[in-house]
């Protein structure tokens, strides 16, 4: 006697519908299985990837050398300054020296300029740049930043008898200021771009610029904060800051390092460590003298 209709259906697995629909979600599930199978599998080797590209970047091949090149250009106090013997100074270089201790390595000077840092840093010259280094767009592209270790702003710098004078960028931008300028920098920048009726002079040597505003060769440069209140002290009745309400600009100094994950975190390690501590203003205050 042949089997009752739901009977035949259910010796054969369901209904007609029933058995395309099973087939169905079991192709489903095959292809979400290997869905999934192959999306871990692309993760896996993400991740294997960026393994080997981070045991293979920057940190991991100063420590193979034993040795982290430091680009610095040594013509800016209190950051970084070389010597008639040569030998550099300066609250940067002085973490420079503390930060390769703190990786295992030595440390390696490499003098470069502002005008050529960046084509230096891209051409790999040196791993980290510092001394008073302002962040910008232009140099994050091609490096990391670290953790600032100085907030400043620029301000202008004049003999003591124009320290009332030079008091706003109008006041400065006629045709009768000589202003002067180091080459390169963000102190070039921001000479030309706020600067179009005075003349400004490109002084080439960092080191003896302010002594071309005592001597009468110029009028008045606007640098970085930092340096103004330094060079006012080391030049005291004839070198003073112009009293500005406020700084012209706010930026950022830190240190520029090659992309790596990293090294950048090494170095953001040991900076937040210097700046908690109060080692980092040690050295500058005594830089500063």
């Amino acid at each position: 006697m042949a089997a009752p209709p739901k009977m035949a259906w259910r010796a054969a697995g369901g209904p007609p519908g029933d058995r395309f629909a099973g087939r169905s979600r079991n192709r489903l599930r095959g292809t979400m299985v290997k869905s999934y199978l192959a999306a871990a599998a692309l993760v896996a080797l993400t991740l294997t990837a960026s393994a080997a590209w981070a045991a293979d970047g920057a940190l991991a091949e100063i420590q193979k050398a034993g040795v982290i090149r430091i680009g610095t250009t040594g013509d800016y106090k209190p950051f970084s300054y070389k010597g008639a013997d040569g030998s550099l100074t300066g609250a940067d270089i002085s973490m420079a020296k503390d930060l390769a201790a703190s990786l295992g390595v030595k440390a390696e000077f490499v003098t470069t300029t502002w005008k050529t840092m960046l084509d230096d840093f891209k051409a790999g010259k040196f791993d980290v740049a510092l001394g008073g280094i302002t962040v910008n767009p232009a140099r994050a592209e091609v490096g990391d930043f670290s953790v600032s270790n100085v907030s400043d702003g620029k301000r202008p710098i004049a003999r003591c008898a124009d320290k009332d004078k030079y008091t706003t960028l109008e006041a400065i931008d006629q045709p009768t200021v000589r202003v002067i300028v180091n080459p390169g920098g963000t102190n070039d920048k921001f000479a030309h771009q706020h600067f179009k009726k005075a003349p400004i002079e490109v002084f080439p040597d960092n080191k003896v610029i302010f002594g071309q505003i005592a001597a009468g060769k110029a009028d008045v440069m606007v640098t970085d904060g930092v340096e103004v209140d330094l060079q006012s002290k080391l030049n005291a009745g004839v070198l003073c800051p112009v009293a500005v309400k406020e700084p012209f600009t706010h930026f950022e100094n830190a240190y520029l390092l090659r992309k790596d994950p990293a090294l950048k975190a090494a170095v953001d390690a040991f900076m937040r460590k210097e700046l908690d501590s109060g080692n980092w203003k040690k050295k500058l205050d005594a830089a500063m003298q």
